[in-house]
């Protein structure tokens, strides 16, 4: 399938014209920002306690900034009955999955370094770390655009993200209670527990397997997940 990066460049500007405008969507950037000044000063030096810090500001930045903005940018698509007349442009489908995702990739990229930086995180393996950024948003994106495509409004969309937040957030937490209940092993696996996993991995003389677990698991995740947007997105073309 070809890309046009013309026309995924075009779509990206018309999202950031259509997001700038709307301060209703606009305005969630701030919210990991402000929960980050929240738990300014905490101590991330021990195990246990950046994941539970900085783990969880991560995974509620991904559910509130990257899932949400992506479902609200295809679902006013819908809703002002626009996407149907993208669809039948001559932009192919990952021509516009990727230039409606590339904006919310930037501005999740931009939020994700600015909360890490005003933590003071120091991941003890920089590759890994930024490597499980990229695969979250990537996965959380097409998440957001697997809840548009199902959303008719802008409500919507909004009140699919409401169960994310709720799963993705507490799944980590979840997977604590394994030793008690061994039904939440599930939970183990989850890309926000990994996640997680990873945050907490302080020591640098880690084996390249150790630190390659889990960034597979969230890839798994990732291109199951981004098949699926795919597909969706493909049968939502031919039902219309």
């Amino acid at each position: 399938m070809s890309i046009s990066l013309k026309r995924a460049g075009a779509i990206f500007v018309k999202d950031y014209k259509e997001f700038s405008r709307n301060y209703a969507i606009s305005i969630m950037l701030i919210f990991p920002i402000l929960l980050s000044f929240l738990f300014k000063g905490q101590d991330l030096s021990s195990v246990g306690t950046v994941g539970l810090i900085l783990g969880l500001v991560l995974n509620i930045s991904f559910t509130i900034i990257t899932s949400f903005v992506q479902a609200c940018l295809i679902a006013e698509e819908k809703e002002r009955n626009t996407l149907r007349s993208l669809m039948m442009t001559p932009a192919t489908t990952m021509d516009v999955l990727i230039g409606k995702s590339a904006l919310v990739f930037v501005i999740s990229a931009v939020v994700l370094a600015i909360v890490t930086y005003i933590l003071g995180y120091k991941p003890a393996s920089i590759w890994a770390f930024v490597a499980a950024i990229i695969f979250s948003i990537i996965l959380y994106t097409a998440v957001g655009t697997i809840c548009g495509l199902f959303s008719k409004t802008l409500l919507e969309a909004s009140l699919f993200v409401i169960p994310l937040l709720f799963v993705f957030t507490s799944a980590p937490y979840g997977a604590l209670l394994v030793k008690d209940f061994p039904i939440f092993k599930v939970l183990e696996y989850v890309p926000s527990s990994q996640l997680v996993y990873l945050l907490d991995t302080r020591n640098i003389s880690l084996t390249t397997g150790e630190l390659l677990k889990p960034l597979l698991i969230i890839l798994a995740w990732t291109v199951v997940l981004t098949m699926v947007s795919v597909v969706l997105y493909q049968r939502r073309l031919k039902d219309e």
